[in-house]
């Protein structure tokens, strides 16, 4: 029983530690009339930050770390 409880621990810290960091904060929406051709427009719903990109590709990381 104490190792399976261990391991589970480990397991959430890991998860913890590792998880989307890049993604926690921003909520990023698509809008296809603000984008230029062969792009995508996105804008975060959380923090108001915008990103064209490549299409098909959504902002992996979070405006507010990479602005910072």
């Amino acid at each position: 029983m104490v190792p399976v409880l261990i391991g589970l621990v480990i397991a959430f810290v890991m998860v913890a530690i590792w998880g989307s960091r890049g993604r926690r904060d921003c909520r990023w929406r698509l809008d296809r009339s603000r984008a230029e051709p062969g792009r995508d427009f996105y804008r975060c719903a959380a923090c108001g930050a915008e990103r064209q990109v490549p299409k098909g590709r959504p902002p992996r990381r979070c405006a507010l770390e990479t602005d910072a």
